[in-house]
């Protein structure tokens, strides 16, 4: 980090250092947007931007599947669904980076183990928390939770508002957007399927 920070940053408050031409690339948007990037509203925006954009995308630095390593095998034979829905969440997305804010709900068919449940939603941010389309989001969190827990089956399925059609292009507001994931007894079983859609809610 430090080779990449100019003298002229600003390392108060144990703020985040910005390097200068992250900070020169903002502002040249700035004025490509028609502003002025020297007026006082807006001098200190491309060091508050720079350090945004580092905080919507933390999931870089993580590897999801950690929040899976700790499992419970004491569960008094429970061997039925688990679901946690309406889990809110906010990516962006990779073709305007422009927000994709909704909610998921994640289920899996446990086999002899199970994750606490706010692990499954640490693992749906670690992704979110990226550059993203919705379709591989839902893709993404499913396959980890199957891999590294290894259930009979996982689903998930997510809603969303995304403002590169809310906000810009053909600018319809009210719109959502629904992807699913099913793998293992949710794809193979029909009963098993129409019960966890069922309780989802869809």
């Amino acid at each position: 980090m430090s080779s990449l920070v100019g003298p002229d940053e600003d390392r108060e408050d144990g703020k985040l250092p910005v390097p200068q031409d992250v900070q020169d690339a903002i502002r040249t948007l700035i004025r490509w947007a028609g502003d002025d990037p020297a007026r006082e509203g807006l001098v200190d925006t491309p060091k508050r931007v720079a350090r945004a954009w580092k905080e919507y995308c933390l999931g870089y630095g993580e590897d999801p599947a950690v929040h899976l390593s700790r499992t419970f095998d004491e569960v008094g034979g429970y061997n039925e669904l688990v679901l946690l829905k309406d889990i809110p969440f906010q990516s962006h997305c990779e073709h305007h980076m422009a927000p994709i804010i909704g909610k998921a709900a994640i289920a899996y068919m446990p086999r002899e183990r199970v994750v606490g449940i706010s692990k499954l939603a640490r693992v749906l941010h670690g992704f979110a928390r990226r550059l993203q389309i919705q379709e591989r989001l839902t893709a993404e969190v499913a396959q980890c939770i199957y891999d590294n827990l290894q259930p009979d089956g996982v689903a998930v399925v997510i809603e969303a508002s995304h403002a590169c059609m809310t906000a810009r292009g053909v600018r319809t507001p009210g719109v959502s957007m629904v992807t699913s994931r099913l793998i293992g007894c949710f794809l193979d079983d029909n009963r098993s399927r129409k019960e966890v859609l069922s309780l989802m809610g869809y």
